[in-house]
């Protein structure tokens, strides 16, 4: 199978997920959205939307682990969500550990002056995306 070229790259959260988009061929990905989703579960036809318009090789979920490495709650819940990506786009689907990318993109949006940028909802969200990303892409070059 050749090395995914255009990725598509979730923050999972229960009430809101984050979306970048990042190429191998750069290392980078930028923020697209954040999608609601109700007790995890986003509107699985915005997600579709999505890979529509982008037509991703691959899809990378952030696993959010305790800072000890061992699985949360939370990380059982973003690896269903991974295999449910999966299952109803048969796109393969890569998990990264993403400790600390919220901490640090509140922090980049504080240090943006808390401006919104051309994504829309919450940002923090999609930044967070963004950092794990590029995490993926950093431990995964093409």
């Amino acid at each position: 199978m050749p090395a995914p070229r255009l990725l598509l790259g979730f923050d999972y959260g229960s009430k809101q997920i984050g979306v970048a988009v990042g190429q191998a061929i750069t290392g980078q990905a930028r923020e697209l959205c954040t999608l609601k989703a109700q007790n995890g579960v986003p509107d699985w036809a915005r997600v579709e939307a999505l890979l529509k318009e982008w037509q991703p090789d691959a899809l990378v979920v952030g696993l959010p682990l305790n800072m000890d490495g061992t699985p949360s709650e939370m990380s059982e819940r973003a690896e269903k969500f991974a295999r449910k990506l999966h299952g109803r786009f048969n796109l393969p689907v890569h998990t990264h550990d993403e400790r600390l990318t919220t901490f640090e993109a509140k922090g980049e949006r504080l240090a943006r002056g808390g401006q919104k940028g051309s994504y829309r909802d919450n940002p923090v969200d999609a930044i967070a995306a963004r950092l794990l990303l590029e995490g993926w892409l950093e431990a995964n070059p093409g």
